[in-house]
């Protein structure tokens, strides 16, 4: 029993090395293009003119809606580069590439047809505020030993996936919200038929597309119930 259960942990953690440590890893058959640098005034700016501890996202995708909260006490700097690129309306039409059934979804950061989007300059790793990769969760997406190398990609774990907050490249994953409503939206996604398309594995083989990140003003919250989530 104990070389069965090495087993599996060995294959996770090649699993994570191969495919999500790496969530925004550009695969050498990738043609995307480069990435361009942020103004570093944008996202200061979009943190002093949100003060408030959570932030309310409605995302509209090919298989229903995902409620998101994030959380911006503790996770400031992704709070505001994720509020960025959605005001910005940079996610409508991408989509979630890369669907691992007992890991995580992960989106962000493709249009339908898997070219990457040109994205701002990554991000301070904010790994150790005190969240968790628990299921549920969002985190953000980088490359594997850049540890602040996140742009617009996210992930949700579908799992209880812990193992990500420890420093295994340096830095753990960064986990800046969670979906309070829209579960059984995730569960959906999660369980698609993936495959292999431009070089990439584990991709829908039916697009999963995200059609609109929408922000929540305090009305809409209330009036879906979402801050009664809250912890």
């Amino acid at each position: 029993m104990k070389s069965v259960i090495a087993g599996v942990l060995v294959l996770t953690v090649l699993v994570i090395a191969a495919f999500a440590v790496q969530p925004t890893g550009e695969p050498t058959t990738n043609t995307g293009t480069a990435t361009t640098k942020v103004v570093e005034s944008d996202i200061e700016l979009t943190i002093e003119t949100n003060q408030e501890k959570r932030v309310y996202f409605q995302m509209t995708t090919s298989l229903g809606d995902l409620y998101l909260e994030l959380n911006n006490e503790l996770a400031p700097i992704s709070t505001a580069n994720f509020l960025t690129y959605a005001t910005e309306g940079y996610y409508d039409g991408t989509i979630f590439h890369r669907v691992i059934a007992g890991f995580m979804i992960q989106g962000g950061g493709f249009d339908v047809d898997m070219n990457k989007k040109e994205t701002k300059e990554g991000i301070e790793n904010e790994w150790t505020n005190g969240l968790s990769n628990v299921k549920g969760s969002i985190a953000m997406a980088r490359l594997g030993g850049q540890a602040n190398s996140g742009t617009s990609q996210f992930f949700i774990n579908v799992a209880e996936n812990g193992f990500l907050d420890q420093p295994r490249d340096g830095s753990g994953y960064a986990v800046f919200g969670r979906v309070v409503k829209g579960m059984d939206v995730v569960e959906k996604i999660r369980l698609v038929p993936t495959g292999t398309k431009r070089g990439m594995g584990d991709v829908p083989t039916e697009p999963v597309v995200i059609e609109k990140v929408t922000v929540l003003d305090a009305e809409k919250v209330e009036e879906l119930g979402l801050a009664a989530a809250e912890d």
